[in-house]
């Protein structure tokens, strides 16, 4: 057995010491893909059901899959049924984003063992909502096993999306970087959002806000093929934004998210517009050729963020500004991505990702982003004292 002590203890992780009562004979699903495991490399399916014995009735996946195979966005996985225990997998990412009644039926309560990364664009949290609504008018219960929050818990950044550009990128009125364990962003949405589903969750042990990743002693499995790494999941909450563009955000690279590019891109130059306005970074121009996606097989120029700071990065702010240089130094060769994207058809991909038209509108006629910065900042200190009542953990 692997003898890797952790600093911290997983909702899963903690599971077998205390065996909650409200499973006890219930019919149970779960919903969880592949770092949805134990410290020592147990799925939580095996887990679960080692712990309840045959309660197991019923499986349910993300978008990208049960296995995480499913590279891009708007690319659905199937349902089929689990061999080892012989019963359904339920994809909530197929010709359905929503939990059907049918599926529920087949259990009482859902546990959710997913990990988060933190970000308002990330998608698991609006299937996790989703799973709180229809559970909530089936009377049927949900009990979230608690991750941390990878890039921790303490910064939170980003303007707070506006009710008009709600979509699958972005259902609440939240910041880009929200600071929240999956289990506190969980209960958050289902309190303020008036689901009032019949919500638990299982805390993890040892996890303090200002921890990151790499201080919880936890080996980080890819939630999703493109965060193979704590770094990627870092730079992700900026380097999101490069999806509604026709720069390169990496995909198709080794290192997705932490470069970005295209072939237009004057690297050195743009290295030299930001020197000294961007903190706790390094940029290094590099050359890349996207072997899928955007610029497929075309050698882009762009550059590798190295997070030299993690306390004075600010990734969606700093991102903010690298996307502005390359609209001012490249504004014949840069473009603004058109629809569709994660099935929205109408609304520019941009403004779903900031949750606003406006502000896509004043970085493109050049408003200072330090400036737009300010202007959130109020709305964000209200976000932060309304999502603290649901913190359960300390720094």
């Amino acid at each position: 057995m692997n003898k890797h002590a952790p600093r911290i203890k997983t909702g899963l992780d903690t599971l077998g010491d205390n065996l909650p009562g409200c499973l006890k004979g219930r019919r149970l699903g779960l919903l969880a893909n592949p770092a949805s495991i134990t410290s020592q490399f147990e799925h939580a399916k095996n887990v679960i059901s080692q712990h309840f014995p045959g309660q197991i009735c019923a499986l349910f996946s993300p978008q990208h899959g049960f296995f995480a195979e499913k590279q891009d966005n708007m690319i659905e996985s199937g349902h089929f049924r689990d061999p080892d225990l012989n019963i359904p997998v339920f994809s909530l990412y197929s010709e359905t984003r929503i939990p059907t009644a049918d599926m529920f039926a087949r259990i009482d309560t859902l546990l959710i063992d997913i990990q988060d990364v933190g970000t308002r664009v990330y998608t698991f949290i609006y299937t996790i909502s989703y799973c709180l609504e229809m559970a909530a008018n089936l009377g049927k219960s949900v009990v979230i096993l608690d991750r941390p929050n990878p890039i921790g818990g303490l910064q939170v950044e980003g303007n707070i999306l506006e009710e008009d550009y709600s979509s699958f990128v972005g259902r609440y009125p939240i910041p880009m970087r929200h600071g929240m364990t999956i289990g506190e962003i969980a209960a958050y949405i289902n309190t303020t959002q008036k689901i009032n589903c019949d919500l638990t969750v299982i805390p993890m042990q040892g996890w303090k806000r200002d921890m990151y990743w790499q201080d919880t002693g936890l080996f980080w499995i890819p939630p999703s093929p493109n965060l193979p790494t704590p770094l990627s999941a870092m730079v992700y909450p900026g380097q999101v934004i490069f999806e509604g563009t026709n720069l390169s955000e990496g995909r198709g690279t080794a290192l997705p998210f932490e470069q970005f590019g295209a072939p237009y891109v004057d690297s050195h130059t743009l290295k030299q517009r930001v020197q000294g306005r961007l903190e706790g970074i390094v940029l290094r121009p590099v050359c890349f050729q996207p072997t899928s996606g955007k610029w497929q097989n075309q050698t882009c120029q762009g550059v590798h963020i190295h997070v030299t700071d993690r306390r004075k990065y600010k990734p969606y702010l700093y991102s903010l500004i690298l996307l502005q240089e390359i609209m001012k130094a490249h504004s014949n060769g840069f473009q603004f991505k058109a629809p569709p994207y994660e099935y929205e058809f109408e609304r520019l991909p941009m403004d779903l990702i900031l949750g606003s038209r406006k502000l896509r509108e004043n970085l493109e006629e050049m408003h200072d982003p330090l400036e737009l910065e300010k202007a959130w900042q109020a709305p964000l200190q209200q976000f932060r004292q309304e999502s603290q009542v649901f913190y359960l953990y300390g720094v």
